[in-house]
């Protein structure tokens, strides 16, 4: 015979149970605005590299940007020029290099001799780190295949939700033939940011990218545009504390920096 749990016992497990889902949901929600580390913490730390990131998720960033590319055995690693010559003590393109190669490298001695042995990592060993409540600006560097492979690592660890790819059009058809519940951020720059916003709600985007190059008078219209059409703005990029409070008035949700922890500060000043 099974025992029954007293109703009021009953009623106290459920309480606690949704209490806790309650919790969970609240600390892993995504934030609508906030301060974006461009390759990680890389003002004071080696770009793209596993120490960088740590350092944005320990100061609180609420999105870090990093590049992915593909080895010459079609291993995905995090790495922004198509050479490991700056930013390694390697040289060659890193399409022509093979994962193994490139793990022997040095990718934190040139930032600082305290950084010496840190790895070009993979976007496996990114993924692992990321907390729940971080958006993952994942910028791709090469075609349909990047594309398909990254969709790929980010469905097997579920993280679609926080993800967000910024590409190309063969890139994000390599991306949506693994998933079309991931976001993309449209890259495909055009002639004008009229025509780039246009295409961008042409195309359903979730995301796009304004570059501070291109300001004009009619910045506000254009954010308020793409507020009505459901898209999201990454704002490259902003440095001054100053501007922080004048960009997320504007309708920017995120801006890429490498002045991570002064950026943060900001928007930690404007609650």
């Amino acid at each position: 015979m099974k025992r029954r749990i007293p109703f009021s016992k009953s009623i106290l497990f459920c309480t606690l149970l949704l209490l806790n889902l309650s919790n969970f949901a609240q600390s892993t929600a995504l934030p609508l605005q906030g301060i974006c580390a461009h390759r990680g913490a890389n003002k004071t730390h080696p770009e793209n590299t596993i120490a960088a990131f740590k350092e944005a998720i320990r100061l609180g960033a609420h999105m870090i940007e990093f590049d992915v590319q593909l080895t010459k055995d079609n291993k995905l690693v995090i790495m922004h020029d198509a050479t490991v010559n700056r930013t390694t003590n390697g040289t060659g393109k890193v399409a022509q290099l093979s994962l193994a190669e490139i793990r022997k490298l040095d990718a934190g001695t040139w930032k600082s001799e305290k950084f010496t042995g840190e790895k070009v990592p993979t976007l496996q060993e990114v993924l692992n780190i990321m907390p729940p409540n971080i958006w993952l600006n994942i910028h791709l560097k090469g075609g349909r295949k990047v594309g398909e492979e990254t969709a790929k690592a980010i469905v097997a660890v579920n993280k679609i939700e926080q993800s967000v790819i910024a590409c190309r059009k063969k890139a994000a058809k390599g991306v949506r033939e693994v998933s079309r519940s991931i976001k993309i951020c449209n890259m495909e720059r055009l002639s004008s940011r009229k025509n780039y916003i246009n295409q961008t709600i042409k195309k359903n985007n979730a995301f796009l990218q304004i570059k501070n190059s291109r300001d004009n008078l009619n910045m506000l219209n254009d954010l308020k545009k793409l507020k009505n059409n459901g898209v999201r703005v990454n704002y490259f990029h902003a440095e001054k504390k100053a501007k922080v409070k004048e960009l997320l008035d504007a309708g920017v949700n995120f801006i890429l920096t490498d002045n991570l922890a002064e950026m943060l500060d900001a928007f930690s000043n404007l609650k």
